[in-house]
């Protein structure tokens, strides 16, 4: 393993940290198709685009960066189409910044189609059964083909309620595999290569791999294997531990986290970046995320609600349609209610990384998390590990 610092062209991020509120960051870094300021939400776009939303729709909703899939994208149109196109950005009619991961959630997601070695991990293809291997190296070299600016290395990832010692295994698998991805990266002038922090629920195999990983000085770094079912209490003391230790200097993703308490809490405790499926996902079976909590849009009562999902919500959807819409229009062969309640969802989850940066800035970050908190906790008790983890962020609700 590296004593030292990788050399050898990395690209320039220009990460800077704008202000601070105890833990918690607002900062900005340049990547080559945008500049991001964090808190920043990343919508996933698996095969180059947002399932019910369009590019210039997610443009609209002020979107800097989406996340596209390396897997599915190698599978179609593949990596070769991409290039000749001149990278994902085209492909996809997408000006602004794009991440891919690596494929490694796939050993996951997949599991009953893969089987892993030191070498890589084996799939069965899921679209015509053929065997394919993801290596470190091919992984970076697809990635390098589809042209995003910020790429992921593989690593070994196993379901955040895993122990034993497949953890260690993993962990120390991630660290090896790392190197190769490095070592494989032939775009390291203008593609960051972030390394993902593993160790599962485990301070010290979490510990060992923070220390190998900054060791490297990578552009940036992500927390993984976490939001996966894991108990709360556990999922925010990793993350914690994890922020503690991460440099202050370089972008901080948390990788899977999209509920907006759990985004909430995660910003309080220094992380920069996320992604999730959660907001367009939960739109698809007709919920609606609002300052007040979730709505049930197929709920009876809506039929006769000609009131916006979200009256404090500026984006179109609130403004032109009315849940009684949303609701008639919701179902099996209709589409549109669907879309619209994806760009709101997508919407919402950005205005909240915006409203939590500009508080961070103007320093008035504690009042507008309580706020925040209460207003999505009307009906019930604060969960215990929201109180806990805010405590532990100097936040008293």
């Amino acid at each position: 393993m590296p004593s030292q610092p990788y050399s050898g062209g990395n690209i320039d991020l220009q990460h800077h940290v704008d202000a601070t509120w105890n833990k918690a960051r607002a900062t900005t870094f340049r990547l080559p198709h945008s500049t991001v300021e964090t808190p920043i939400f990343m919508p996933v776009g698996t095969q180059a685009s947002v399932k019910g939303l369009t590019s210039e729709q997610l443009a609209e909703i002020n979107c800097s960066i989406v996340l596209g899939n390396t897997f599915h994208l190698a599978l179609r149109p593949g990596e070769d189409t991409l290039d000749q196109l001149g990278g994902i950005q085209k492909f996809m009619s997408w000006p602004r910044a794009v991440l891919t991961d690596s494929g490694g959630f796939q050993m996951v997601s997949l599991l009953e189609l893969s089987k892993l070695t030191e070498e890589g991990v084996w799939f069965q293809s899921p679209m015509d059964g053929k065997d394919m291997l993801l290596s470190p190296e091919r992984s970076i070299a697809i990635q390098n083909k589809i042209g995003a600016d910020i790429i992921m290395a593989l690593d070994d990832v196993v379901s955040s309620t895993t122990t034993g010692p497949r953890v260690e295994e993993a962990m120390y698998r991630t660290i090896r595999w790392l190197d190769r991805c490095w070592n494989a990266h032939e775009r390291k002038h203008d593609q960051a290569l972030f390394g993902i922090v593993q160790g599962g629920l485990d301070y010290k195999w979490r510990d060992i791999c923070l220390e190998e990983l900054v060791k490297r000085d990578l552009p940036g770094y992500a927390i993984g294997g976490l939001a996966g079912g894991e108990d709360k209490k556990l999922f925010w003391r990793m993350v914690n531990r994890c922020t503690d230790k991460l440099p202050m200097n370089k972008p901080r993703y948390c990788m899977g986290v999209g509920y907006p308490v759990d985004l909430i809490v995660c910003v309080a405790l220094g992380a920069d970046m996320f992604d999730c499926v959660y907001p367009a996902r939960t739109a698809r079976f007709g919920t609606a995320l609002t300052w007040d909590g979730t709505l049930k849009i197929k709920a009876a009562s809506m039929i006769r609600d000609y009131g916006p999902l979200d009256k404090q919500c500026p984006c179109k959807v609130c403004q032109q349609y009315s849940r009684s819409f949303l609701h008639v229009n919701f179902g099996r062969d209709e589409t549109a209610a669907v879309h619209l309640l994806t760009y709101h969802n997508i919407a919402h989850i950005s205005q909240l990384m915006k409203q939590l940066r500009t508080s961070i800035i103007d320093n008035t970050f504690p009042e507008v998390v309580r706020s925040m908190i209460h207003r999505y906790f009307q009906k019930e008790q604060v969960p215990d590990w929201v109180v806990e983890a805010l405590e532990a962020a100097k936040i008293q609700l």
